[in-house]
């Protein structure tokens, strides 16, 4: 089993779980803390990752790192990650949880890259062509800024990108000049 599928179904057993017990929310918190460790500390992705650490000093690590500031469910669920072999796993299963709560609670994320950072009436307005596409009332933008799109914007919601950037018209212009000039020599 791929470890992206391992980690769907785990996030998803720790949602129903959460849920269950009435601490999804903390739990919640759990793994938005355990991503952003994960994200910051590359060390720590790669002893996930590797098959000679055994498993209960990778488990000791994760206790020693989160013991007290997680949930009891959350420190259980390490438990028997590191007990299942599935270590590996456990950065997929961090965004899938944070995927799949989003889901559950009807929140739609989406990405956008500018040139230069948005202000609150271009924010409002990304805001409500996301609401718009997705017919989501609540929208979480991630915003991110690239000097190399030179201006306009590329937003991404779920698999879908739409991209109005300077700098993708100058590539598609690019293209386009690339097969009328190839054309025309045949």
């Amino acid at each position: 089993m791929s470890e992206q599928r391992a980690a769907s179904r785990y996030a998803k057993s720790m949602l129903d779980l959460a849920q269950e017990r009435g601490n999804l929310e903390q739990v919640k918190q759990d793994m938005d803390l355990f991503a952003k460790t994960l994200e910051q500390n590359r060390d720590l992705r790669l002893l996930l990752r590797n098959p000679i650490v055994k498993h209960d000093k990778k488990l000791a690590i994760l206790r020693a790192i989160f013991g007290g500031k997680v949930s009891e469910v959350t420190e259980k669920f390490f438990t028997i990650i590191t007990q299942h072999n599935r270590e590996s796993a456990l950065e997929w299963v961090a965004t899938e949880f944070q995927s799949q709560y989003e889901t559950l609670r009807g929140i739609q994320v989406a990405q956008v890259t500018t040139a230069t950072p948005l202000n609150a009436i271009l924010r409002h307005e990304v805001t409500k062509l996301v609401r718009e596409q997705t017919g989501h009332q609540t929208v979480t933008l991630n915003e991110k800024v690239d000097p190399e799109l030179i201006g306009g914007f590329v937003l991404r919601v779920g698999d879908k990108q739409i991209d109005d950037s300077v700098r993708g018209r100058l590539n598609r212009l690019r293209n386009t000049l690339k097969e009328t000039s190839h054309q025309s020599q045949l």
